[in-house]
């Protein structure tokens, strides 16, 4: 019985570490990836051509064909066609030049965050960042849950399963979204194969579609007529129709929605031979030609698809409720190419809606772990695929349900997400213009910041609940990364030790006697200071005066960093002391990891002696917590028993 109850506890202790070695598979291999001191370098040469990439991004831009026209014709009326035009002015002479800019200042995928990131220094740099992620959160996870809410209703208005399916939005969305959530969780190896074949079908159909719509535009007399004579009767003169447009078009931001994720997906595309990891030429050259073409493609689909939407579609239609909602061009399809065709078209759209939440979530799982851990503001485990992805999908099914699976309810949402990240990439490459004394281009992406920043404002006047949704992923974010870098405060945080000649000659020096060391907090630096400091550490722990004794001083660069890597070097104070300084992000982490380091260089358990220091506990942790320092003593010692729980190989930690 005794037995079988060992065996019982050990199959379940077999099935959860290899359920949990399943979640964290190739943890290490990423966390190498990242951005660090110790960061492995990705081969340069890997990669698909930049055509194929498009299409992965291309899942995301393309795939708002499905709703685009219809939000556009919703939010414009008859000035749909015209209003789209000044959107695509705006993306081909506005937003793709800064996406160009961005890929050529950050060619590893981060985007226009990394580049403001280096603007911006300790915690004010690492909120700010945390702000924009949240921001990018919000596009990247309402492009998650609106894609596949479109692909439902695609799915539930198609006249095979109206019947069946009507009703049933919020269940249908949430099984789309855990089927792309499944795809991830096995691996997504194939996802730009896949993505090939679905972009060339989508747009091959939509082409058709367009082609016959336009030639029924073409060959009614009255259509074309009857449009421009009912716009001259709501609009007026055609310059009240083009100031229209310019204060309309903010509401179709949607169709900016690619730019971002072709950035995010840049470490896909494959280089050429001699590129090298800090000027991938290559790879940069690859990822302008994907983001013009793509957006030329776009562009084209965007006036075509607008312009034969409004004028054969009745408006009403597109209200909420009404056939052509949010599947315009779907409605096209059904109604001059038949049920058939119509059928295809629609399980064309429904495959690439569902996964251009593909393009999305890697655009995530590019994003989150470059930064989150590395600032000590998520979990190890956030650095893995799988439990990333968990969390994504949980999110995604939350959004899911608050909002019904309503298209035209988080469409707001998506264009702040979407023209918050475009204005920071505007301002960006702005700064960087600036900086490397580039007027024309300083002139020029200036412009386009201020229409960005006029776009932004007006979209969030107008519909303040994108904004909402944007602070609640923000406050999700800050709190969560808060509270994971409390918890993690007190890990080691170092990546690495090295030692100048002149400190490994004093650690040798002292390896077959008792090693001490004095931790010092650097000030006038004077002869007195060292003299004053040895003589009451001494007569406090009774130390012999033969014993030799080292000083350890300890800068903090960057409190806001949570790894950093030690470089130890020695000195010889006023020709008697021996120092070692150092650099960190924090004095109690820096010490611990010399301690353990120390210990494994000379087989002994070195001795670290401080004195205490005046103030609450409670002041000196948040000192500790924001800046680095604090009570240094009680904190060495935690992360010391945190990193080595043997107590018979813990150096050992003295305060008098």
């Amino acid at each position: 019985m005794v037995s079988s109850t060992s065996g019982g506890a050990a199959s379940d202790g077999g099935a959860r570490h290899r359920l949990r070695a399943w979640l964290l598979e190739g943890l290490t291999d990423i966390a190498k990836r990242q951005p660090g001191p110790h960061a492995e370098p990705e081969g340069v040469h890997r990669g698909q051509p930049w055509w194929r990439v498009m299409c992965l991004t291309g899942l995301d831009y393309f795939s708002t064909l499905g709703y685009q026209p219809g939000i556009a014709a919703l939010a414009a009326g008859l000035l749909s066609p015209l209003a789209t035009v000044v959107l695509v002015v705006v993306t081909l002479v506005g937003a793709l030049p800064v996406y160009r800019r961005v890929a050529e200042e950050s060619p590893h995928g981060q985007g226009s965050i990394a580049m403001l990131e280096r603007l911006l220094t300790f915690w004010k740099g690492k909120l700010f960042v945390l702000t924009l992620l949240g921001f990018a959160a919000t596009d990247f996870l309402i492009t998650i849950t609106l894609s596949a809410a479109d692909a439902t209703a695609h799915l539930v208005e198609n006249p095979h399963f109206a019947a069946t399916l009507r009703g049933h939005e919020v269940a249908i969305t949430l099984v789309l979204v855990g089927m792309l959530g499944a795809v991830f969780l096995k691996g997504f190896t194939e996802a730009i194969g896949i993505a090939v074949a679905l972009v060339a079908a989508y747009l091959l159909l939509n082409a058709v579609v367009v082609a016959v719509g336009l030639w029924h535009v073409g060959t009614a007399p009255h259509v074309v007529p009857d449009w421009s004579h009912a716009l001259v009767a709501e609009r007026g003169s055609p310059l009240v129709m083009v100031g229209v447009a310019l204060v309309i078009f903010p509401k179709l931001a949607l169709g900016l929605s690619g730019f971002e994720t072709g950035v995010a997906v840049m470490p896909h595309i494959e280089g050429k031979p001699g590129d090298t990891e800090e000027r991938p030429a290559g790879r940069v050259q690859g990822a302008r030609k994907l983001l013009t073409t793509a957006a030329v493609i776009m562009s084209v689909f965007l006036i075509t698809s607008s312009f034969i939407t409004t004028l054969l579609i009745p408006q009403r239609a597109f209200e909420p409720g009404g056939a052509a909602n949010g599947r315009a061009l779907a409605y096209l399809a059904h109604e001059y190419l038949g049920s058939a065709f119509g059928s295809v078209y629609d399980a064309s759209t429904i495959a690439i809606l569902w996964f251009a939440g593909a393009s999305a979530m890697a655009g995530l799982l590019n994003l989150m772990p470059r930064y989150l851990p590395r600032y000590g503001m998520a979990p190890h485990w956030a650095r893995a695929v799988r439990p990333m992805v968990l969390v994504f999908i949980a999110i995604a099914y939350l959004v899911t349900w608050i909002f019904k699976a309503d298209v035209d309810a988080q469409g707001g949402a998506y264009a702040t997400g979407v023209l918050v990240l475009i204005t920071s990439a505007a301002i960006a490459v702005t700064i960087a213009a600036r900086r490397a004394r580039q007027r024309g281009w300083t002139i020029g992406f200036g412009v386009i910041s201020v229409i960005f920043l006029y776009t932004t404002a007006v979209n969030v006047i107008e519909r303040p609940d994108g904004v909402k949704i944007g602070a609640c992923f923000i406050a999700g974010i800050l709190a969560v990364s808060l509270l994971s870098r409390v918890a993690r405060a007190f890990e080691l945080r170092v990546t690495s030790v090295t030692f100048d000649p002149l400190a490994e000659r004093f650690i040798r020096d002292t390896a077959h006697r008792r090693i001490r060391f004095i931790a010092n907090k650097p000030e006038r630096r004077d002869l007195a200071e060292y003299r004053e400091k040895q003589h009451q550490i001494r007569a406090d722990n009774d130390i012999p005066p033969e014993d030799d004794i080292i000083f350890v001083e300890v800068t903090v660069a960057d409190p806001s960093e949570f790894e950093s890597e030690l470089r130890v070097c020695g000195e010889v104070a006023h020709g008697r002391y021996r120092v070692l300084t150092l650099q960190s992000a924090t004095i109690p982490n820096a010490l611990a990891a010399l301690l353990l380091r120390v210990r494994d260089m000379t087989g002994q358990r070195p001795h670290i002696y401080f004195e205490w220091t005046e103030g609450h506990p409670l002041a000196h942790f948040l000192r500790f917590f924001l800046f680095g320092q604090g009570e240094l003593a009680p904190v060495t010692r935690e992360v010391l028993r945190e990193a080595e729980p043997d107590r018979g190989h813990r150096p050992h930690v003295h305060v008098g």
